[in-house]
């Protein structure tokens, strides 16, 4: 199973895990164009794209959502309050009709030879999850995707402690967002339960639950204004030497550039 990010910020967020058989997408927050390129580069089409799974409904995990489903005929799974909200936002031009799947929260769906379950996470959207993803039949293969929360909830700690692989939001450095040129309100709503994760929370979760079997952990969704790779990769340094965890011992950390694809990742 591999994994690649096609996009990962306030930009525009999309990322691809596929088997040998079959590949799907979570998020379709950047153009069709974009998506069909990548997927080229990685050595696939669109046409092996079995299904798309929805985060939540802000646009930039939404903007092509409609025409993949719609136009191209893939099947879109989230929640029914999530695809509702896609509807709802006018920047969507193409809504979602036929392509609509409901799946719920803690609901598996098989997609080829991938089972997805779906749990629930917390931002200021109209619904929002996360999902955990595992090859039928290889279940060491798997891959925890926990982008947009206000704060790591209890639904989404089981399944971040059991993956091999994880992608997790490090949104912001406090400092740099307290100090910068976000007006009050935008600066609260991003703190809040309910905002984004801050480096120092997911740094601090992952080294006081360090798990011998992880492999790789994707720090995603970096704030453009208020955060950057080095301030992030400091700061994990900085909480896994304080819980004295040798190097040896760490999981492999990838910052997701947040417009550009990362080469595939074998899971």
């Amino acid at each position: 199973m591999k994994f690649c990010s096609f996009s990962s910020g306030s930009d525009g967020n999309c990322y691809y895990i596929g088997t040998d058989t079959c590949g799907i997408l979570v998020d379709a927050g950047i153009s069709v164009k974009t998506i069909k390129k990548s997927l080229e580069k990685i050595g696939t089409s669109i046409q092996k794209i079995y299904a798309i799974f929805v985060t939540h409904d802000h646009y930039d995990h939404i903007a092509s959502v409609g025409t993949l489903g719609e136009i191209y005929h893939i099947p879109v799974y989230s929640t029914q309050e999530i695809l509702n909200g896609v509807n709802r936002c006018y920047k969507v031009t193409e809504k979602l009709y036929g392509c609509r799947h409901y799946q719920s929260k803690g609901e598996t769906i098989e997609i080829g030879d991938m089972l997805i379950t779906s749990f629930q996470v917390y931002h200021d959207s109209t619904d929002s999850v996360g999902y955990y993803i595992e090859q039928k039949g290889s279940p060491e293969n798997n891959i925890v995707i926990a982008t947009d929360l206000g704060y790591i909830n209890n639904e989404a700690i089981p399944f971040i402690i059991k993956a091999n692989n994880i992608v997790i939001e490090s949104n912001y450095d406090e400092e740099m967002l307290l100090n910068g040129p976000y007006p009050l309100f935008l600066k609260q709503r991003i703190l809040s339960q309910s905002g984004h994760l801050a480096n120092h929370v997911t740094a601090t979760f992952l080294a006081e639950n360090c798990q011998e079997h992880w492999r790789n952990v994707f720090l995603c969704h970096l704030s453009n204004k208020n955060n950057a790779p080095d301030c992030v990769a400091a700061m994990l340094q900085r909480k896994f030497d304080e819980c004295q965890i040798p190097d040896g011992q760490r999981p492999n950390f990838i910052i997701l550039p947040r417009t550009k694809a990362i080469d595939p990742v074998d899971l």
